[in-house]
């Protein structure tokens, strides 16, 4: 049974045909709204979400299929004692693919050793969130028409952000990529992931502090949220959760072709001033990632019935 747990499932060429996909679905939509008639996805959410889960049920809607679930974890039997283990063989009986987002990492994992359809992984804890990881990819393909030769800027909760460490692992396979990590020293990028992904491949990257000196070179900016979830400590997340604010006065000297990313919800890191500069991609993005879900629902169900 094929699954999606970690954007590294995918090869470059899986990827890039799942982004053809969702540019065909784009521009002829009614093309697929029978593709998963007949079908049913679960969605298990044990943490919140707005974008992912809508975002998993509209693409499962759109593609004629139904949807059946949870949103929080006390509304299922986890809040019993259920494991992640049992859920994913009784949720096996009832539906024909499943998303699950946990507070736990790995937990996506264990229920794919368990399930007998596709698991999705909607995000774990602060390891990965590859749909996101797709929605961005597709995102940066629709807006600079390329993944190669790109100087990415990443800003923000580096050590943390589950989107983050996904859109490294998945950009290092291309060529020219250049990342500029822009953190405070307590929110840098996990030493894994330069050890095995960027310094074991020779990518170039550089860790800043400053925002500003460095927004002139930038291809992409994506930024995130300071997480208040992801902390121990209340005082340091009050501390650092403001440390980077992107104002129209920042982007005087950005180039006019940049593109503003966001996996949101944003708090305050950009300002609501920028959301009609044409740069701002952040709401499309949005709107991309259903595409690209819907994509996914479909050759995760069509490899399940062969």
């Amino acid at each position: 049974m094929r699954h999606l747990i970690g954007i590294e499932d995918l090869s470059v060429g899986e990827i890039e045909n799942l982004i053809a996909v969702a540019e065909d679905i784009i521009a002829n939509p009614k093309k697929y709204n029978k593709v998963a008639e007949g079908k049913k996805l679960a969605t298990l959410f044990y943490e919140p979400s707005t974008r992912t889960r809508l975002s998993f049920e509209s693409a499962m809607m759109e593609l004629g299929g139904n949807v059946l679930g949870f949103s929080e974890a006390q509304s299922s039997s986890a809040a019993k004692g259920e494991s992640v283990a049992d859920t994913a063989k009784v949720i096996s009986c009832f539906a024909d693919i499943m998303v699950m987002r946990h507070f736990k990492e790995g937990a996506p994992m264990v229920a794919s050793l368990n399930a007998t359809v596709p698991v999705i992984n909607a995000g774990d804890g602060g390891h990965n969130h590859p749909t996101q990881t797709l929605t961005d990819l597709l995102t940066i393909k629709m807006e600079k028409g390329r993944f190669n030769n790109l100087t990415v800027g990443l800003c923000g909760d580096l050590k943390f952000g589950r989107t983050v460490h996904s859109l490294i692992t998945a950009l290092s396979r291309y060529t020219g990529i250049n990342f500029v990590l822009i953190s405070p020293e307590e929110l840098k990028i996990p030493e894994y992931l330069k050890d095995e992904v960027l310094d074991a491949k020779g990518i170039p990257y550089r860790e800043v502090t400053d925002l500003e000196a460095v927004i002139g070179e930038l291809d992409i900016l994506y930024m995130t949220r300071v997480q208040k979830e992801r902390f121990f400590n209340e005082q340091d997340y009050i501390r650092l959760k403001d440390i980077y604010i992107l104002t129209p006065n920042k982007l005087r000297h950005a180039k006019e072709d940049l593109c503003i990313m966001h996996p949101l919800p944003r708090v305050n890191e950009i300002s609501v001033s920028i959301d009609k500069d044409p740069r701002a991609c952040y709401f499309k993005q949005v709107l991309y990632g259903k595409y690209i879900r819907m994509a996914l629902i479909k050759m995760l169900l069509e490899e399940a019935d062969k």
